[in-house]
């Protein structure tokens, strides 16, 4: 095994394990207050898909990747292939979807009381499960010929095929693929524009709010104003980090269709960018609540004392 295949191994395993302890740490969290019966607010459900297709696009990725690292370059069947990559794209478009759903839903609850957003604000609450079971139900439909695209390794179609590592991908004609690219694309960046404005929102929002209190004492600014603020600043952080991730995603996979045979550097930065917003999106979940910092740590400070007193 070649030493730069251990170490890309050995990048994905750290990037996996990070994301996944990230991941079901904050779900733990919620689980926790969801079993001691505290009421978690509305768009925290959404958090719960997030965090759920964030693992689950982690492990699709993450894993195979790594054990191609490791050496095992042909151990998915032709079915496995096929799952494989559907659930990553299903996945990764039910993470698309929840940021959306994230930033819109706190766009509608901080708009002023004042504005055209007021009659929305009880209407969207009772709306988050139906979007959230729509959002699913988008990506699993559209999605569902993203399997025509890959075949295992020890398949034996006739078809022109490129090296995708532990799976090829079948070359159709450039009409078939660029129908196929904008049908697939078409609600990503349908969720990205709808991202965009209600950030762009968000910020017009804040930005009022601080010239108007910019002028009163610090002590009247309610505790409930200011818990918004940072719930606020952390949605539209999380979203410049999707926007980022996202973008540097497209340009590599936009370049592994073009090209026939891609190059062994870009597979591997293209699935490596792929898993750094999964990966990051919990820790920036995370700050947006103190009390989910303080559990959070606690739980990390608790589970090593263990660990030292067992290994004693």
């Amino acid at each position: 095994m070649a030493s730069r295949d251990m170490v890309i191994g050995v990048i994905f395993l750290s990037q996996t394990m990070v994301g996944i302890l990230g991941n079901f740490s904050l779900l733990y969290y919620y689980l926790f207050l969801s079993f001691t019966g505290c009421r978690l607010k509305p768009i925290d459900l959404i958090v719960k898909h997030l965090i759920a297709a964030n693992s689950l696009s982690l492990l699709c990725k993450g894993v195979p990747q790594m054990m191609v690292g490791f050496g095992w370059k042909n151990f998915p069947s032709d079915f496995g292939c096929k799952l494989l990559f559907y659930l990553h794209r299903v996945s990764r478009g039910v993470s698309i979807g929840s940021t959306c759903l994230l930033s819109v839903f706190q766009a509608i609850t901080i708009s002023p009381r004042d504005s055209r957003w007021t009659k929305l604000k009880r209407k969207a609450l009772k709306c988050i499960d139906f979007s959230i079971f729509l959002c699913w139900a988008i990506y699993m439909l559209v999605n569902i010929i993203f399997p025509l695209h890959v075949t295992g390794k020890w398949s034996n179609t006739s078809l022109m095929r490129k090296d995708l590592e532990y799976c090829f991908g079948i070359n159709h004609n450039k009409i078939t693929q660029l129908l196929y690219a904008v049908l697939l694309s078409f609600p990503d960046v349908l969720c990205l524009g709808i991202m965009l404005w209600a950030s762009g929102y968000m910020v017009f929002i804040l930005y009022r709010h601080k010239q108007r209190v910019q002028h009163i004492h610090r002590t009247n600014i309610s505790p409930r104003s200011s818990a918004e603020s940072r719930a606020t600043q952390s949605i539209l952080v999380l979203v410049s980090t999707f926007v980022s991730f996202y973008s540097l995603s497209s340009i590599c996979q936009a370049s592994i269709v073009v090209f026939d045979n891609p190059s062994w550097l870009l597979l591997k930065v293209s699935a490596l960018i792929k898993g750094c917003f999964p990966t990051s999106s919990p820790f920036v979940l995370i700050n947006r609540d103190s009390s989910v910092s303080r559990f959070y740590f606690s739980w990390v400070r608790n589970t090593i004392s263990m660990k030292l007193i067992t290994n004693v």
